[in-house]
């Protein structure tokens, strides 16, 4: 628990009246459990009792006792293992006193996400109007509670074809954060640039990827999402990262830096449909949703013309509540599913993970038709028959009811002439 600034009130009396001052306080509902008996000068016990009740303290008569302040109270066990979220509510009702009310319990938030020394409230805490009145007092007490020097608290997503997060800054100075994720260390600023934890098997899974001397063309690059896992772990050799969202760029400038690999990736801030990029890429990342088509035609053109390569397609699919099984394809023939016949990460409908789930027909139907796609894109731009291969689907989380985030593996090769 945090060292506390004020003290807290207590009743002190005789060692032999503790006990029998303890049951009545507790029946009371008097007894701040938040913090231990204390011994005070003069061989007392004090027993803490909660300040907003302090009007409806009747002293009893059969047992001497006093008013006294405990300046330095030591945390209760139960205190020490209280959640945070307990914790939380236990010091806004301090905080409210007789104004505490069931709307406003309600209102509290129950979980957040935390960046550092700043916690991330959710977008329908704290709403009641109650709460307006208390001022920076509210914020400062949430802070204390939760082990923070600074708060935040979402709103929607902007609709400026950038998902811009809407963001308020509740306390502190500046947005900016760290998050680490399997060692890789991602900074940015929580008021203009979104961070997804759902993209976590993803990026595991790019950083396993055999990229050894591979060229990287990441069309949606964010903060770095996906560009410093082919970087730093999956050995890319080098990697064009384009953005153009001016305030992620900054942060994938800074995460560059952060880990390394600034002079391996080349970013440029811009339109990814206006990229001057031709016959560059081994493999083409495009992580954007709930669609990245209107990338696929720069894929095309940034393959290696002569070898082809692969492109990581992400899209939102949406599936029949009930998924029925498909059978096994073999792997590597066109428009087939991966080794395995599986998406190793599957989600289904209720979020949970449902590993080596068989894909589902409409995700089958939905990579049918993105390889024949891109298979007539790739012909109508080099004049001349390539090949398609699906090698993998896999199902990143689940966005929406029946709506899952895939990401399809698509193998590009040129035809030799015959």
């Amino acid at each position: 628990m945090e060292a506390r600034d004020v003290p807290v009130p207590a009743l002190a009396t005789e060692p032999q009246f503790a006990q029998r001052l303890r049951e009545h306080l507790e029946e009371e509902q008097l007894l701040d459990g938040r913090y231990r008996l204390q011994g005070v000068p003069g061989g007392r016990v004090a027993l803490p009792v909660l300040e907003e009740k302090l009007s409806q303290l009747r002293l009893p008569r059969e047992m001497p006792c006093g008013l006294v302040w405990i300046q330095d109270p030591v945390p209760s066990r139960a205190a020490r293992r209280q959640t945070p979220a307990k914790k939380l509510r236990d010091e806004l009702r301090r905080l409210l006193g007789e104004s505490w009310s069931e709307e406003l319990e309600h209102d509290v938030p129950r979980a957040w996400q935390r960046h550092g020394d700043l916690v991330l409230l959710s977008e329908d805490s704290f709403r009641a109007a109650p709460w307006e009145k208390l001022g920076p007092a509210l914020w400062e007490t949430v802070a204390l509670a939760l082990g923070a020097r600074r708060l935040a608290r979402r709103g929607r997503v902007l609709p400026d074809g950038m998902r811009s997060p809407s963001v308020t800054l509740l306390l502190g100075e500046d947005g900016w954060v760290e998050h680490v994720d399997n060692g890789i260390r991602y900074t940015f600023d929580v008021t203009k640039c979104m961070f997804s934890p759902g993209n976590i098997t993803e990026k595991l899974r790019v950083a396993s990827l055999p990229c050894s001397g591979e060229v990287l063309v990441d069309l949606y690059a964010g903060i770095g999402y996906f560009t410093l896992p082919y970087l730093v772990h999956a050995a890319a050799a080098f990697a064009h990262a384009c953005e153009w969202n001016g305030h992620a760029v900054e942060a994938l400038r800074r995460n560059l830096v952060l880990n390394g690999v600034q002079d391996r990736c080349r970013v440029h801030h811009g339109d990814s449909r206006q990229l001057e990029l031709w016959d560059v890429a081994d493999r083409v990342n495009l992580g954007l949703i709930p669609s990245s088509e209107e990338g696929w035609p720069v894929a095309c053109r940034v393959l290696k013309k002569g070898t082809g390569g692969v492109l990581h397609i992400h899209h939102n699919v949406e599936s029949r509540p009930t998924p029925t099984p498909v059978p096994r394809a073999e792997q590597g023939s066109p428009e087939a599913a991966g080794s395995d016949g599986e998406a190793q990460h599957s989600m289904e409908d209720g979020g949970k993970e449902a590993r080596g789930a068989r894909i589902r027909p409409e995700w089958q139907r939905w990579a049918e038709a993105a390889a024949a796609r891109i298979r007539g894109l790739l012909a109508e731009l080099h004049g001349q028959p390539w090949c398609t291969s699906i090698l993998h689907i896999e199902a990143v989380k689940s966005y929406a009811p029946h709506v899952h985030h895939l990401v399809l593996d698509l193998e590009c090769r040129p035809t030799p002439p015959a």
